[in-house]
């Protein structure tokens, strides 16, 4: 299936996308453009708010997309990696019978998943600023992420394949 559809599939029914996903086999490449996909759609996200603040701050726009651009590309990565080893230690520690590249896609596609919400979360942010709107659409989104991630750590971990 396509990205797309997967992602679109996913809201329906989780479990079974990560389930496909982890069957096709521990690829490294895979994993890794889910993780950029997810980053650079977390990234676009910002871009309405930091636009929105440079306006009503005076701030240079620039250089508040590039201190997002450099977190959001090179840092989170880097951190989402480390987010899942530890998810890997936690589940294997809790009777889970899975690899760490389970958690690693687990983890990767929630963000992937969610990416809809994260750029609705960003339109928010940067059309109607801090109000209630953006409080339920940013717990709308880490609901949907929650149980995304949730749900792929259990077939990576505890279903039987």
């Amino acid at each position: 299936m396509s990205v797309i559809a997967d992602i679109a599939a996913t809201y329906r029914r989780p479990r079974r996308v990560v389930a496909r996903l982890l069957l096709n086999g521990k690829r490294e490449d895979s994993a890794l453009a889910i993780l950029m996909g997810s980053c650079i759609f977390a990234f676009v996200s910002q871009m309405p708010n930091l636009a929105r603040k440079a306006h009503l701050d005076g701030q240079e726009l620039n250089m508040l997309l590039g201190g997002a651009l450099f977190g959001w590309i090179f840092i989170a990565p880097l951190m989402l990696y480390t987010v899942s080893w530890l998810t890997h230690l936690v589940a294997r520690l809790i009777g889970g019978e899975g690899d760490s590249f389970g958690a690693r896609i687990s983890l990767f596609w929630a963000m992937l998943s969610a990416s809809p919400l994260i750029l609705l979360n960003g339109l928010t942010a940067g059309f109607i600023g801090p109000s209630p709107a953006l409080n339920l659409v940013g717990i709308l989104w880490l609901v949907f992420f929650l149980w995304f991630w949730i749900s792929g750590l259990f077939v990576a971990y505890w279903s039987k394949q």
